[in-house]
This record gives C-alpha cells, sequence and structure tokens, in this order.
C-alpha cells in the first residue's frame, strides 16, 4: 500500500501533471520544461525531485545538462500507463505539447543553421578532432561490396568517396543544404553513381531496404532522438544489410557543444549497445580508437536483424 500511496501523492499536483504529460512524450531539460511552463526554475526542480524520487521520472546527466522523461520500464511506467487516460487533455495540456514540440524543432532548425554557418570549415574541423585517425578507411574495411551503400548525415562527401571504392551506388543524405552543395561540387564527375538528398535522419528520404550498407558516423551525437533515427536507418536496410556506427565514447567536454553543436557529449558501449539492438540491430564487432582532446571513437558493426 506504501508504494501505491506514494505514487498517487506524486502525481497529485496540477504542476506535475503537466509533467508527466509533457515527459511521457519528451526528453527535456530543466530550462526547457521552465519555458513549457513558465515557472521559475527552482519550483520546477522541486517538483522534478518529488516524480524521480517516486520513480515517475527518471533522470540522465550529460556533462553540465541534466535531462528527464518518464521512466521505459517498471512500476513507474506501469503507473503512468494506467493513470494516463484518465488524464483529460485540456487546453493547457495541449498547449505544453505544442511549446514541446515547438522546442524540439527549435534544436533541430538550430542544428541545421549551425552547419549551415560552419559547412566550409567542417572538414577542418573534423580533423582537429581526428587527427590522423583514417575513419572513412577504417569503415570501410568492415564494408562489403554491395549494390547501394548510403552515408547519414553525409556532410561534404568524405565519407562517400571512401565508400564508392566498394559500392555500385552512393547515397548521402544530410539536413544542411550547404554541406549538400559543398558535397555536389566534389561529386560533379561521379553524379550517375552518387546521389544526394536532403533529409531528416529520423524520416529519412529512402524506401524501406533501399540500401545494402549504411554508415552513421559521428552524427548521433547532434540528434536528439538517437533512438528513433537508429530504427528509421533499420528501416531502409535490407535484412541482413549492415551498418557501421562511428560516435563519440562518453566524454566531460563541454567544448563541444559550443565549437562543434554537440547533443550529447559522447555514449557509452553499453548505451550505444543498448540503443542499436533496441532499434533491431545485433552487434557483430566494436572497437575504441583514440584521437586527440582526450576523446575516443567507438566503431561498431552491426547487422539489421530482419
Amino acid at each position: 500500500m506504501s508504494s501505491a500511496l506514494a505514487l498517487f501523492k506524486a502525481l497529485s499536483d496540477e504542476t506535475r501533471l503537466r509533467l508527466i504529460n509533457v515527459l511521457n512524450r519528451f526528453e527535456l531539460s530543466v530550462n526547457e520544461l521552465v519555458a513549457i511552463l513558465e515557472m521559475g526554475q527552482s519550483r520546477v526542480s522541486r517538483h522534478l525531485k518529488i516524480m524521480t524520487g517516486a520513480g515517475l521520472l527518471s533522470s540522465r546527466r550529460d556533462g553540465l545538462w541534466v535531462f528527464y522523461s518518464a521512466p521505459a520500464e517498471g512500476p513507474g511506467r506501469d503507473f503512468i500507463n494506467a493513470v494516463m487516460p484518465f488524464v483529460t487533455k485540456d487546453i493547457t495540456l495541449h498547449a505544453d505539447l505544442d511549446m514541446a514540440r515547438k522546442i524540439i524543432e527549435e534544436r533541430s532548425r538550430k542544428t541545421r543553421q549551425f552547419f549551415n554557418s560552419i559547412a566550409e570549415d567542417w572538414d577542418q574541423l573534423n580533423r582537429e578532432v581526428i587527427g590522423d585517425f583514417d575513419l572513412p578507411a577504417a569503415i570501410v574495411s568492415h564494408m562489403p561490396r554491395c549494390r547501394v551503400a548510403v552515408d547519414f548525415g553525409c556532410g561534404t562527401g568524405t565519407m562517400l568517396k571512401a565508400m564508392m571504392q566498394k559500392a555500385q551506388e552512393v547515397i548521402g543524405v544530410d539536413g544542411s543544404p550547404r554541406m549538400l552543395e559543398l558535397a555536389r561540387r566534389r561529386f560533379e564527375e561521379d553524379a550517375g553513381r552518387v546521389s544526394l538528398r536532403i533529409g531528416d535522419l529520423e524520416h529519412l528520404p529512402l524506401a524501406d531496404g533501399e540500401a545494402d550498407f549504411a554508415v552513421v558516423s559521428m552524427v548521433l551525437h547532434h540528434l536528439s532522438h538517437p533512438g528513433a533515427a537508429l530504427r528509421e536507418i533499420r528501416r531502409v536496410l535490407s535484412p541482413g544489410g549492415v551498418l557501421v556506427l562511428a560516435d563519440f565514447d562518453k566524454h566531460e567536454d563541454e567544448r563541444m557543444r559550443t565549437e562543434y553543436g554537440d547533443r550529447w557529449l559522447g555514449f557509452d558501449l553499453p548505451a550505444l549497445t543498448e540503443k542499436l539492438t533496441g532499434a533491431g540491430f545485433a552487434v557483430r564487432h566494436s572497437e575504441l580508437q583514440n584521437v586527440e582532446r582526450n576523446l575516443s571513437i567507438h566503431l561498431i558493426v552491426a547487422q539489421n536483424n530482419s
């Protein structure tokens, strides 16, 4: 009885109902929740502490930022599932969800704006972090010969150039028009084998099973929802198709947010493995490569399980 009482008490407040309504859909930072609820940070933080203590919310620290969301499983998840059908979506709750969606859209807009602004310098910025490590060569070493290969978040096309060694056709997808324009210049003589497409990694401009091989290299840490992107990547991969994922190991370098537009400060191997398996991939191989600025890069080979 005591656990039931704790859960009911934790949700017996209008503000906390508003919070669970939003956080049941989105993962948001304290500052984002302050903007949605139009309340002071101390007040919002107090409610978040009560709900987290009761098991109704999960928190995730990423450097100096803390993000909150409803738990994916456990008693708190079961309680939320039972209660939410009785929470009538009034004007306030609808407005909160609309504001949360706008915040997520604004994140994406700022990311596109950032990459458009630094497109000409992007290859040099990458070299400053990766140093002498030949990431394209490392990825292509795990690439089978295939008909269609895709680079998600292709930037200016450096990876695509390397992938052409083993693929009859390569497809590059990116959300930055400026990046794609620079990639087009790179492939003027190879236009017949290269398709460049603008798109969001959570809504890819590819048909189901269109690709035999895919790369998502140094991209996930820029995304609000890496798991959703991986599920979408699995959709466009043929059954048994291979994905190579490269991304930073977990770190604490906050400069990567301002200098490189990073959303996440890397991922440890268990987190990446969980995201991949949750999206329907089987991990076949992983390795860790040290690079510049005391950073390391995971290189993971996974296969579409379908």
